[in-house]
């Protein structure tokens, strides 16, 4: 049972690192929003590191090595295509340095979160970047004005990536901080895929209407 929750989520988080990367460079955007990719980033980062130093090398530390892997890409989706969305009443020359005082944030913070609760401080961590993700999501789909980089493949995989892990650690292990946040992260996820499917549709309400006429 554990080994199978594990397995679907490192799955179903490839699947959508990879459906990421693809629209990203297709349709020229990115498609993780930018803070939850610096923490993600982070995230992975840390674990990575820890798992040479202490040679603690197995499956779930393979999966994180490829996703650290993937969201090298994505980060490059962000960095080749972020400027436009950028605030334009804010200089673009202040792209970079926003960029890398998010990143030092995210590395501090997810560092001191082990540093703080030791082991159960990566599990409370990656549910906390999971549920701002998830707000975040919702968010970049209200302010761009339009859904490139977005699918529901996605946003699918990205909700049963979470939802795994929240029924190992939130009910098989018992943890009622993980329950609650994987709760909020699968209703948010929910919202973000009606609000993702509408908008898709209108999309392609519009679309035929232009051809028709």
């Amino acid at each position: 049972m554990v080994f199978s929750l594990l397995l679907i989520t490192g799955i179903c988080w490839t699947i959508a690192y990879l459906e990421l990367i693809y629209l990203g460079f297709k349709e020229k955007t990115y498609g993780m929003p930018f803070i939850a990719l610096a923490l993600n980033f982070s995230w992975e980062s840390i674990q990575s590191y820890i798992a040479l130093k202490t040679n603690t090398i197995n499956t779930e530390t393979l999966v994180v090595f490829v996703w650290l892997f993937l969201d090298f890409f994505i980060l490059c989706t962000y960095l080749l295509y972020g400027k436009r969305y950028f605030p334009k009443q804010t200089s673009t020359e202040y792209f970079m340095p926003w960029t890398i005082i998010m990143f030092i944030m995210a590395f501090v913070i997810q560092y001191f979160f082990i540093i703080e609760f030791k082991s159960l401080g990566e599990v409370y961590s990656v549910f906390i970047q999971n549920l701002i993700m998830s707000i975040l999501f919702i968010n970049m789909l209200v302010h761009r004005t339009d859904s490139k980089g977005q699918n529901l493949i996605i946003a699918i995989n990205k909700w049963i990536g979470t939802l795994a892990p929240t029924v190992l650690y939130g009910i098989i292990y018992g943890s009622k901080l993980v329950l609650a946040l994987g709760i909020f992260c699968s209703l948010f996820d929910l919202i973000y895929m009606y609000f993702l499917s509408s908008v898709k549709k209108s999309a392609n309400i519009s679309k035929q209407n232009i051809i028709r006429y």
